[in-house]
């Protein structure tokens, strides 16, 4: 059947249908967010198998990730005619589509959360745990965030300020819009059970999303003109109704404060978790609206800049003492993990304080050392100037994969949350503290600390990066850039974790396996940076060729001086953990040899012999009954 003639062409309405289809699925989206948090987190679990209730949900998620796959086919299909400026019809061909698929960043991206959305469509009657709810929020936040590394370039230049603070934007706000959408479909019992805890995960998120947000308009919006245009007026729009629904859970909170979660009206409070719901749908199809039409730019075309295009920023004056201490390009991305994994420190401190229970001051620095150290890694100097040479980029590595590593596994965040982290609700309730526990002492938690998989992972990971077209191409992505600067910061920590880590380790190390660990570290460390040095062609795929540095004159220099600053980088921090790991194994020893003590020092107090004593006692009575079987 030919059902062209009645097909819109490209023009106001594929740009309607495209918004409706955006808006569709980015409403069943959330919904799956929602149904997902419930089942992990907001109603009870035993044992961490789901209850009856939380089975129910199961349902929800089934047909919102449906209509979410459903809405992400049209999206990709309308998106596509859009583009070609030609009718619906046109996008069927069969190579058109494949083409935009395979081959175009954004169908690539688009093509993506489609396979997520119906890969939770097809799982999510199949979750009996809550871990395999938490798998599946997962998967899911990753699917809806994919189609925002669309480009890598922002208007104004700020391309990881606009990205990043999107990515933590469209996060919070799903977490936020999809716990309202869970309460409002739970009974007034389940609701009891579930307030309290999204009310936490709510003011998180509320924070999140205005100070995201905030960061985004900033950033596209960063000019006289663009205030006067329509963007700008759906943007303030969409602001009121934020700051609405921040009142709106201001209230939700203080009445839950002033009042026992029993007592409070909750046929009245269902009516403002549906008025809430509504006001965040209409901020829904605003958002929709924002993100299939494109920021205003300046009147005048800019010129065009190689270092904009390619890396995202502008191009950098050459490096300098002071130019790299001032220099700083906010990844805002990096920057909303860092902010979060500190204000979440500061908590747990601040929890074993009123508590009465100390926590050691020298993790607390250790642990905002590691912190500084990413951030100048990727938001600062170094950072900054590792997009346009090899040589820097190769340092900023090393912070990110040896020197800041040591700070975080010192600071032992695992050990704050354990002590931290609230338990379960009921006797039968696993908890967040307790599923923590689980994650840490499970099969695959054990074979990733086995100390051959933290050293291939460390190290190996190294030859497959830069040795294969994979640097170059991540080099050009934000997606991959962001990836690599985070495989470095948890493949170090992985690896000090085994190595002198004071958090809990399922599979903990003999001293002497560390060693041979890290003197095994460091020939293989050194191998890779002698390759380097003897590399005769570039390993970057011409991404550094394109930005046409101006001081960087000889690629290939630098890039030889890449491999010796990573030599000499690398090799310090295992000097140091190798040093750590002699004290630790000494003091170790000493507390054993103080330990027997006491115990024989005890033992002779009861009149009782020292275990050496006896052992020496029970060799005597064999060699006895040896004699008298002669």
């Amino acid at each position: 059947m030919y059902f062209a003639p009645i097909l819109p062409e490209a023009g106001p309405a594929i740009n309607a249908l495209v918004t409706v289809s955006k808006f569709i699925g980015i409403t069943a989206s959330i919904a799956v967010i929602g149904s997902l948090l419930t089942t992990g987190f907001f109603l009870e679990d035993e044992k961490g198998r789901l209850t009856s209730k939380s089975l129910q949900f199961r349902s929800v998620t089934f047909w919102s990730a449906l209509i979410w796959a459903v809405a992400s086919i049209g999206n990709i299909i309308f998106t596509l005619a859009n583009i070609l400026g030609e009718s619906v019809s046109a996008v069927f061909d069969l190579n058109t589509m494949k083409s935009f698929l395979t081959q175009i960043t954004l169908g690539q991206y688009m093509g993506f959360q489609f396979i997520t959305a119906l890969f939770v469509t097809i799982f999510s009657c199949r979750i009996y745990k809550t871990g395999g709810a938490i798998g599946l929020l997962m998967i899911t936040l990753l699917g809806i965030v994919a189609p925002i590394f669309q480009s890598h370039s922002a208007s104004s230049g700020s391309h990881a300020l606009a990205i990043g603070s999107l990515v933590i934007h469209v996060i919070a706000l799903s977490m936020w819009v999809g716990g309202v959408f869970s309460l409002a479909l739970m009974g007034s019992r389940d609701r009891v059970i579930a307030t309290p805890r999204f009310s936490q995960l709510a003011l998180w998120a509320a924070i999140a999303v205005v100070v995201s947000g905030s960061a985004n308009v900033w950033a596209r919006l960063n000019f006289a003109q663009a205030w006067q245009s329509t963007y700008a007026f759906v943007v303030i729009g969409k602001i009121i109704l934020t700051l609405t629904l921040i009142y709106i859970g201001y209230l939700h909170r203080k009445n839950l404060s002033l009042k026992k979660v029993v007592t409070v009206d909750w046929p009245k409070f269902a009516q403002m978790i549906v008025a809430e719901l509504g006001i965040m749908i209409i901020a829904l199809a605003l958002g929709a609206w924002l993100s299939s039409n494109k920021a205003p730019t300046p009147g005048s075309n800019p010129e065009f800049s190689p270092a904009i295009t390619v890396a995202g920023l502008p191009m950098p004056d050459a490096p300098t003492l002071k130019n790299i201490f001032f220099a700083f390009n906010p990844d805002a991305l990096f920057l909303g993990f860092l902010i979060l994994a500190v204000a979440l420190y500061i908590l747990g401190v601040v929890i074993l304080t009123r508590r009465g229970d100390k926590w050691p001051i020298g993790r607390t620095i250790a642990f905002a050392l590691g912190i500084g150290a990413i951030d100048i890694a990727t938001s600062g100097g170094f950072g900054v100037y590792a997009h346009f040479a090899f040589s820097y980029h190769m340092v900023a590595h090393m912070i990110l994969g040896m020197i800041a590593p040591i700070g975080l596994v010192l600071g032992a965040p695992i050990t704050l949350a354990l002590r931290t982290l609230p338990q379960g609700r009921t006797d039968d309730e696993r908890g967040v503290r307790s599923q923590l526990v689980v994650i840490l002492n499970s099969r695959w938690a054990k074979i990733v600390v086995n100390p051959i998989v933290a050293l291939a992972i460390f190290d190996g990971s190294l030859f497959i990066l830069y040795f294969t077209s994979l640097f170059g191409g991540m080099m050009e992505s934000h997606t991959g850039h962001f990836a690599m600067n985070l495989h470095f910061v948890l493949a170090g920590f992985l690896f000090f974790h085994v190595i002198i880590g004071v958090d809990p380790n399922p599979k903990k190390s003999p001293y002497l396996v560390r060693i041979i660990l890290l003197f095994a570290a460091m020939s293989i460390h050194a191998f890779f940076s002698v390759a380097l040095m003897s590399a005769t062609t570039l390993l970057d795929g011409g991404y550094f060729a394109q930005l046409h540095t101006p001081w960087v004159t000889n690629l290939l220099a630098d890039q030889k001086m890449g491999g010796a600053l990573g030599w000499a980088m690398g090799e310090v921090p295992i000097l140091l953990a190798l040093i750590a790991t002699f004290i630790r194994w000494t003091r170790d020893d000493t507390k054993e040899t103080k330990r027997i003590d006491r115990n024989a020092e005890r033992m002779a107090a009861m009149g009782q012999p020292d275990e050496l004593a006896q052992y020496n006692a029970y060799l005597s009575n064999l060699a006895e009954k040896d004699r008298r079987n002669i």
